[in-house]
């Protein structure tokens, strides 16, 4: 079909003219100065701001407006030294000059500066302005409006190179991730833990309508079940004991934005239904009040357990389930996906070498063998860890396979590396098994066979550390 030119500008002009021009006007006299602010605030287009002299422009002068009109003599500075300190904190701003002095050779000088307008302080001042601004104002916002495309366009790279792979798994991931991107329906992200469900949940908001307003996660397995309510809805003051204040809930802070439950499966029961209530009413009240508050936000929900089967035992309502699945993304466990496991380790193995500022490694070509042989009980999460490790331990540029340290041969963690003390080896080990098991403290001590104050006391030791640095 072919598009009408006229049309296709249209279009262009009204997605531009959303995105406001800033403007600043820096003049001294109080009247000329209203009467700049109110001829350029007339157009809705504007975003208008006004200074008296130069030591207040240039507190704020790190927004970098687009457009700057600029009396010439200013009571603390003159024209030149204030356009100079332009050029160096916001050279892309746009210089307009307004003067009663009608200085052919300062003019000059000014242009070569590349200041856009010299304006004479008479009766056509305003029409000149007018004209100078409107001349300047498409390229700017064509500008903004290619910067903005740019951000989206890097949104969606960053989404390929933050779920990473070439399985069919994750093709099937990728296809329903922008589905659920188009449109405004509930998500439910299901999975092994470990497998990504976070980050899938923050890739869609990132690709949605919503992506300009809040994205708002809350753990429910992480929060007692007493306290989730408040946590979800918010509370008034003095709606319980330690309320001293009125607090927002998770959900109206993710207004006209983004709400992800993650670990929904672990809700009980009597907040299943008032979260039921309040997506299917679209309103909640806060604990302790009466005040009924609409809200408006998409749900993305994530779980590790079987909800179907969680109905069957009773465990979770039905009409919740049915409420909540939406489209369902499902993550496969990476021992699915054995194509993706190298390009993972790679990608890394390069985030953690240029985080912590050394020199690149790379899997040799046994450790790669290694990897690939192995089932990865803790998926991705575990897989990252593995990889760090490898490259904290290993001192030379290739990581061998004595350096991937899997759980089925953790009992010949740093066979060979015996500058470490016996302290050293076991506080390592430690903190390996915290980075596979998401610092789960209870699960770690089990897994290691030891106390978990001795796990607590290792944690506290390698924060004193840190803190000492």
């Amino acid at each position: 079909m072919n598009v009408c030119p006229f049309e296709t500008k249209f279009v262009i002009y009204e997605v531009m003219k959303k995105i406001p021009i800033k403007i600043f006007v820096v003049e001294d006299d109080p009247i000329y100065r209203s009467l700049l602010v109110h001829f350029l605030s007339l157009n809705p287009d504007y975003q208008v701001k006004s200074y008296e002299n130069a030591a207040s422009f240039y507190k704020d002068l790190t927004e970098q407006p687009e457009i700057i009109t600029l009396d010439y003599n200013l009571p603390d500075a003159t024209g030149e030294l204030v356009l100079d300190k332009i050029l160096q904190v916001s050279p892309q701003s746009k210089v307009i000059f307004i003067s009663v002095k009608e200085d052919i050779k300062t003019a000059i000088n000014l242009f070569k500066k590349g200041v856009h307008d010299y304006i004479i302080k008479d009766e056509d001042v305003q029409q000149r302005l007018w004209v100078s601004i409107q001349n300047l104002k498409e390229n700017i916002l064509l500008k903004k409006e290619v910067a903005s495309l740019k951000n989206e366009v890097e949104k969606k790279l960053n989404l390929q190179h933050t779920l990473i792979g070439q399985s069919e798994g994750l093709k099937k991931v990728l296809d329903l991730m922008q589905k659920a991107a188009q449109v405004n329906i509930t998500t439910s992200i299901t999975g092994e833990t470990g497998t990504g469900k976070d980050l899938v949940a923050k890739s869609l908001h990132n690709l949605s309508a919503q992506k300009d307003h809040p994205f708002i996660a809350i753990n429910v397995a992480a929060i007692p079940h007493d306290l989730l309510e408040s946590e979800l809805f918010g509370h008034e003051k003095g709606a319980f004991t330690g309320a001293a204040s009125r607090r927002l809930g998770k959900m109206e802070e993710a207004q006209n934005g983004t709400l992800f439950l993650d670990e929904i499966g672990d809700m009980n029961l009597n907040m299943q239904a008032k979260l039921l209530r309040a997506l299917q009413e679209k309103e909640l009240t806060r604990v302790g009040g009466n005040e009924v508050i609409k809200i408006n936000v998409r749900i993305i929900v994530a779980t590790h357990r079987n909800l179907l089967m969680e109905v069957k035992k009773g465990k979770f309502r039905e009409d919740l389930y049915y409420r909540l699945l939406g489209l369902n993304i499902y993550l496969p466990p990476l021992r699915e996906r054995s194509s993706d496991i190298i390009l993972l380790a790679n990608f890394f193995i390069e985030t953690f070498c240029k985080e912590n500022g050394i020199h690149k490694k790379h899997l040799g070509v046994e450790a790669k063998k290694k990897l690939l042989k192995y089932h990865f009980p803790g998926n991705i999460r575990e897989l990252k860890s593995i990889i760090e490790l490898a490259c904290v331990l290993t001192e030379k540029d290739e990581i061998e396979p004595a350096f991937i340290q899997l759980q089925e041969d953790a009992h010949s963690v740093y066979t060979g590396l015996g500058h470490y003390t016996l302290k050293e080896y076991n506080e390592k080990l430690v903190e390996h098994y915290l980075q596979v098991y998401d610092h789960d403290v209870m699960t770690v001590a089990h897994k290691l066979g030891i106390g978990k104050t001795t796990v607590y006391r290792i944690i506290q030791r390698k924060r004193k550390e840190i803190l000492s640095k």
